[in-house]
């Protein structure tokens, strides 16, 4: 069986803490039972097995000053400073009814009002007395500090899910970056085809300036290869007819020599 030195410890702390809620929820004892239970332990009780299923003795009581202290700590302020303080508030507005009903009516005596007030500071002295014992801010709490941790592991694995989460989130927007940047790029060579299309379907419906330039060079040259067989033709016609005066003067030159040549024999 484990001992620990007294419940003003931080583990005696947690301890604490585990019978507070033993007793409230699992037990499901009263409020003000379980104040008057924690406090008894608290101040005598060493035997903490009897309450949780924990093997812990206690070495040392704390007495009545130390243990109302720690009580106060840790079971009071934890668990019900919020209950007393909205005690005060509820004093203070019941102070206030019977101080402004006490300008408009007779009905309110001094007695009652005076009882209003007497609450009212009771519950602002109690309110003094439980803070006075409250636990400093800056200490860890000891009671929480498994709980914490859980919530801070919990923290960190939400952490990290919502960073994976993100560099998944990332990730596809890198995709659709690129599927976009292909998009972009087919898109622009669809327009150049369309563009060369629409330029084809324009020359051919209308010529441009270059291929009628084409053309009437063409037409040129036509025409003059046209007049040039036409000289070829016609200087062929012209050289036909000289030979043919040739062979014609030719043979009458035959025809006349031989006549002389007859003649001369005679």
């Amino acid at each position: 069986m484990k001992t620990i030195e007294t419940l003003a410890s931080i583990e005696g702390r947690k301890l604490l803490g585990q019978i507070y809620k033993e007793l409230r929820f699992n037990k499901q004892q009263s409020a003000l039972s379980t104040l008057y239970q924690c406090w008894k332990i608290c101040i005598s009780e060493k035997e903490i097995f009897r309450f949780i299923k924990a093997d812990v003795t206690v070495a040392h009581n704390l007495g009545f000053l130390a243990g109302t202290s720690l009580w106060m700590q840790e079971i009071v302020n934890r668990y019900y400073f919020s209950a007393i303080n909205s005690f005060v508030y509820f004093g203070a507005a019941i102070l206030l009814v019977l101080i402004g009903l006490r300008q408009f009516t007779n009905e309110v005596s001094n007695e009652v009002v005076i009882a209003g007030v007497a609450f009212e500071a009771l519950m602002l002295l109690f309110m003094f007395i439980v803070m006075l014992f409250a636990p400093n801010e800056d200490d860890n709490n000891p009671i929480d500090s498994d709980d914490s941790d859980e919530g801070i592991d919990d923290l960190i694995t939400e952490v990290g899910e919502i960073g994976r989460d993100f560099a998944a989130v990332v990730v596809q927007l890198e995709n659709m970056s690129n599927t976009q940047k292909d998009l972009l790029n087919q898109q622009a060579l669809l327009i150049k085809v369309v563009s060369n299309l629409a330029e084809g379907i324009s020359d051919s419906s209308s010529p441009n300036p270059k291929m009628l330039l084409a053309m009437k060079d063409t037409n040129e040259a036509l025409q003059n290869f046209k007049e040039t067989v036409d000289k070829l033709n016609e200087n062929a016609m012209k050289l036909q007819k000289e030979e043919i005066k040739a062979a014609v003067r030719k043979e009458f030159e035959n025809i006349i020599g031989e006549k002389l040549g007859v003649q001369n024999g005679k």
